[in-house]
């Protein structure tokens, strides 16, 4: 039974780290979570450090993950932490997942969800054999817009889907910037802590689980064309792939980091018999809905006509502009409010369900695996494996 308000605990997210403070900003929005260990670097004096600058207990301000899990399942049920959230580098994501799982934790993950598909698939079946409750920060997925495009293509108010274009365009790495003392772009661009892919992971992940997730299809082969172009990058930093999907639609997916000018402007259309939409982060709370005997209509957050699963993660009223915190916010409320259910004994409604979980993980990492092996092989399509 839960008692005032879900207790986490955070892996990393220390000093100087940008997504550690988007997490926890996200985490507190809504007054369901608190912060209350952590071990917010591997370095331990700048873990102690952090904690306390974020006025954590003495006690609980741990300096490594694994003292904080073994430490916090000695105490007592009702003041242990519920979950911890990882924030750490991809390199680091699948041995403190794992070991939160093995002491009884539920688990809130940054993405890609490890450094591995094989890494992947076993934190998924520790999530199976478990039980536990594993949520994947695919922030875009959190955006209301994004979940009335979805609920409208669920609906087949577009007829059978038949195409499926997103693109990612980035600039922050036009140059070398990890060269240049850049610690957010030194380990996304070196192979040890970010994985097989660079651009790919990091952000052609999101543009393929937000295909996946409003279109309700999966991506059966690809065939990608993946570059290095910023000279003496170690791993890509651009892309283009072409998409088949399970229900015979194709499609395309792009991301860059290295196109000067743009800042984060994940940008997708996705297109049926009867008719299509499009929707930009750079212009969150409208969703543009194409029709092919109509009039284009602009849908708007905040709005009565909505469906349940967009207003459901609606703050404000119409007209007043919700982002990326609150996108980002309403993953970690959705999964607060299912974790609630299960220690109130209660079910939890579709609505609270609705956040990316382990199965997407896998499917990411599968995403990245297979574009890096396409990206290297000269056959034109590849099967994409998991």
């Amino acid at each position: 039974m839960a008692s005032g308000k879900i207790r986490m605990g955070m892996i990393g997210g220390g000093k100087n780290a940008f997504i550690g403070a988007v997490h926890r900003i996200a985490a507190h929005i809504d007054g369901l979570i608190e912060l209350s260990c952590g071990a917010l670097s591997s370095n331990p004096e700048t873990a102690k450090a952090s904690g306390r600058d974020l006025f954590l207990p003495e006690s609980r301000n741990y300096g490594s993950y694994k003292e904080m899990i073994e430490t916090e399942a000695r105490l007592p049920e009702d003041q242990r932490m519920h979950f911890v959230s990882i924030v750490t580098p991809n390199f680091a994501h699948f041995e403190p997942a794992m070991m939160a799982l093995e002491h009884g934790f539920h688990v809130v993950i940054d993405k890609p969800i490890t450094l591995s598909l094989e890494e992947a698939k076993k934190l998924e079946a520790k999530v199976q054999e478990t039980g536990l409750l594993l949520c994947l920060t695919h922030t875009y997925s959190g955006y209301p817009m994004v979940k009335q495009a979805r609920q409208m293509v669920k609906e087949g108010k577009f007829g059978k889907i038949r195409k499926v274009c997103v693109e990612y365009p980035q600039g922050w790495l036009s140059l070398p910037s990890e060269k240049e003392g850049n610690q957010q772009a030194a380990w996304r661009t070196d192979p040890a802590k970010s994985g097989k892919a660079g651009c790919m992971g990091d952000i052609g992940t999101h543009a393929a689980q937000l295909a996946e997730y409003i279109s309700g299809l999966e991506i059966t082969q690809l065939c990608a064309d993946l570059n290095r172009v910023v000279e003496g990058r170690r791993l890509d930093d651009d892309g283009n792939i072409l998409l088949k999907f399970n229900n015979g639609a194709n499609g395309l997916l792009m991301a860059s980091q290295i196109a000067a000018g743009e800042e984060n402007a994940l940008f997708i259309r996705v297109y049926g018999e009867k008719g299509g939409l499009e929707w930009h982060q750079e212009e969150p709370n409208t969703l543009k809905v194409k029709w092919l005997d109509a009039p284009s209509q602009l849908y708007r957050a905040g709005q009565g006509y909505l469906s349940s699963f967009a207003k459901h993660n609606c703050r404000t009223p119409a007209g007043h502009p919700e982002g990326y915190l609150e996108a980002f916010a309403n993953i970690y409320r959705n999964f607060a409010l299912t974790l609630n259910s299960r220690l109130n004994g209660t079910a939890p409604t579709a609505e609270m369900l609705d956040f990316p979980g382990a199965a997407d993980g896998v499917r990411g990492m599968a995403f990245i695996e297979n574009a890096v092996a396409s990206g290297q092989s000269d056959q034109k399509w590849f099967d994409f494996k998991i």
